[in-house]
């Protein structure tokens, strides 16, 4: 495990390169954004948690130059639909392949996903282990049982729901706040979009179905954690897990119980760095993806 300490990046960027479109997968209108050469071997970034396909922004911007970049949100999550039925994580799952159905790359992707992005990421891997090259995974839920408190009361029955229905510029700020250690990253743009994803219809619904399945008042469930991280054992390939410091969300000595349940995994602690290094240390955290990606393709996987 290696750490670094290096300077953050700043808060405000260009606007990344590539272009959103909106695809359909079961009715369901998804946003993708995708930048770079078609052809370069292809990159899918998966966003957390009431997130969107935003959080990645800073990656099409370093990594275009060299591989096909794709970011979606997740279904329900971010500017797009729901799909039908229950809200689950292998819905979210299923989605995110098809997504790249829909826009033709069939083609192994290296798969980066961050928080519940991770979670999401390694069921990708079990239930379409073909589609996967390798695993990046930041901050990734399903290592462990401890969460932020807001999480664990979203969890709860109905009134996750109905919390979720009263975000206002204060909740949305705090949230922000929780996830970067710098508050030079919570910028007015950046609350401003939050309250206008907190605003649609589809979210409050599905991060509350989606919270309750992965945990209760207690905390992340050992269940589908355990369940999970079994099947990925069972489909290995080159994974490389990140953690920040200073995670409030998911806390960084879950990074231990990922190398147990990885233990071929290569392993990065970005000091001073909150939720979301591939943000807050965007350039350190490309320079280490382009390693990783490359040692991967060299060896052949």
């Amino acid at each position: 495990m290696t750490t670094t300490g290096s300077r953050p990046a700043s808060p405000t960027h260009p606007s990344p390169p590539g272009e959103i479109a909106t695809v359909t997968v079961r009715g369901a209108r998804i946003r993708v954004r995708t930048s770079g050469d078609p052809a370069a071997p292809p990159v899918l970034l998966l966003h957390g948690i009431g997130r969107s396909l935003e959080d990645w922004d800073t990656q099409h911007e370093r990594l275009s130059d060299t591989y096909r970049v794709i970011s979606t949100d997740l279904a329900g999550f971010g500017l797009s639909d729901r799909l039908p039925g229950p809200a689950t994580l292998e819905q979210l799952a299923d989605g995110a392949v098809a997504v790249l159905d829909a826009i033709g790359e069939h083609r192994p992707v290296h798969l980066m996903g961050n928080s519940l992005g991770g979670a999401v990421s390694m069921l990708v891997l079990t239930r379409a282990p073909e589609r996967v090259a390798t695993l990046t995974l930041v901050a990734a839920a399903g290592f462990g049982s401890e969460v932020t408190v807001a999480l664990r009361v979203l969890g709860i029955p109905f009134v996750g729901a109905r919390l979720l229905t009263r975000i206002d510029r204060a909740a949305a700020r705090r949230t922000e706040r929780a996830i970067f250690l710098d508050d030079a990253f919570v910028t007015d743009e950046r609350i401003a979009f939050a309250l206008e994803v907190a605003g649609r219809a589809d979210q409050a619904g599905v991060f509350a179905d989606i919270a309750k399945e992965l945990g209760t008042v207690r905390g992340v469930r050992p269940q589908w954690r355990a369940r999970l991280l079994a099947d990925v054992a069972r489909h290995p390939r080159p994974t490389l897990v990140v953690w920040g410091e200073r995670d409030i969300i998911l806390p960084p000595e879950h990074l231990r119980a990922a190398l147990k349940a990885i233990p071929h995994a290569r392993s990065h602690v970005f000091a001073r760095c909150g939720h979301m290094p591939q943000i807050e240390r965007a350039d350190a955290f490309a320079d280490l993806a382009r390693t990783f990606l490359r040692d991967a393709e060299q060896s052949g996987t």
